[in-house]
């Protein structure tokens, strides 16, 4: 049952270990306070963190939608046991909200594609795309721009424009989940056995969107608002959907806001077009003010630059900056000392024969 979910010979190779103590894979379809649903060799099952899984996690250690799992297994009451959380092969993590030290917080884990969704009304925001991208580009998956809603824009060329201006090499596609416009094209972006989250707010069409590539109903959906001709919010948790073409879909809550979370690399992915800039200024070090030959300033100048997108570049940045003078630095390195504590314990094995 697992093979169907995206278990690959090489998950099972890396996984003899484990296997070795009787641990069984799983891989987590949904995420909820105090439990997860799991599926399982022996069948869909209820899963609950071990008494010392929970005590020795990490933040951001803790099984999220998407993620595979070592679990002791009881086929009789329904039920599985978590003890380990398997190595992600990536994770789209954002800054969880609240007061205090900032932390992150694992979205979902795992996935191929990251369809970032947004609908041709109100909710169009290319400041807001730019930042899906950059936390798309960090978490190692491969970003595809979704603009639902179509059939209700009578001008979708000037929003397409605009949000295609700014997804810089990255796939825009135009869909309905009511007409069925653009879904087949977006069903064949990803292929059976990949797996692919859809992030965006509330109210933009996700539920419905999983439900157009499934082909049937499968997620709960809700009407148009009139007074702002946004969804109403659906979905409550995190879910793994297998669709009938054995693709697998992580539907999501809608995000009120993304706070960015060690994403250097992505928001330099993301603005790629204005890294490039910055390299043909004459000093290294231009800050891009006053500087005599700095290529950003007079791409500005001769409108090769949208402004717009220059402040977007800077406030991303001086967010990253502010978040790593926020973080405990105490913190940050005893985690970063426990993962070159288990990269020693891996390569241990490696040498031992352990990991083949």
């Amino acid at each position: 049952m697992i093979d169907r979910y995206g278990w690959s010979p090489a998950l099972q190779h890396d996984f003899r270990p484990l296997a070795a103590r009787g641990l069984s894979p799983a891989r987590v379809t949904v995420q909820q306070r105090g439990a997860c649903r799991l599926v399982t060799p022996a069948g869909e099952m209820t899963g609950q963190l071990s008494g010392r899984f929970a005590h020795e996690a990490l933040e951001g250690d803790y099984p999220v939608a998407g993620d595979w799992v070592a679990a002791s297994l009881r086929p009789d009451e329904g039920s599985a046991t978590i003890h380990q959380l398997l190595p992600r092969r990536g994770a789209f993590t954002r800054k969880a909200a609240g007061p205090g030290r900032p932390t992150g917080q694992v979205v979902a884990a795992n996935v191929e594609v990251a369809f970032l969704v947004t609908s041709l009304n109100a909710d169009l925001n290319a400041r807001r795309i730019e930042r899906y991208l950059a936390t798309a580009w960090e978490s190692g998956a491969s970003p595809i721009v979704v603009l639902t809603k179509a059939d209700l824009c009578d001008d979708r060329d000037a929003p397409l424009a605009e949000i295609e201006a700014v997804a810089l090499g990255v796939p825009v596609h135009v869909v309905s989940a009511v007409t069925g416009e653009g879904v087949e094209g977006l069903r064949d972006s990803f292929a059976p056995g990949q797996t692919a989250v859809l992030l965006g707010s509330s109210g933009v069409g996700k539920s419905s969107l999983v439900n157009a590539l499934a082909g049937t109903e499968l997620m709960a959906t809700g009407g148009i608002r009139e007074d702002d001709a946004r969804g109403r919010h659906t979905t409550t948790h995190r879910e793994l959907v297998l669709l009938p073409n054995g693709r697998l879909v992580l539907d999501t809550p809608g995000m009120r806001e993304l706070g960015l979370w060690d994403a250097g690399d992505g928001v330099a992915a993301t603005f790629a077009d204005i890294e490039a800039l910055a390299a043909e200024c004459r000093f290294a070090d231009c800050s891009h003010e006053t500087e005599p030959g700095c290529a950003v300033r007079a791409a500005l100048e001769d409108g090769s630059l949208d402004p717009e997108r220059w402040r977007s570049w800077g406030k991303l940045q001086r967010e990253l900056a502010h978040l790593e003078r926020k973080e405990d630095p105490l913190a940050r390195e005893r985690a970063r000392k426990v993962w070159i504590q288990r990269h020693k314990q891996y390569r241990a094995g490696k040498k031992r024969g352990d990991w083949g």
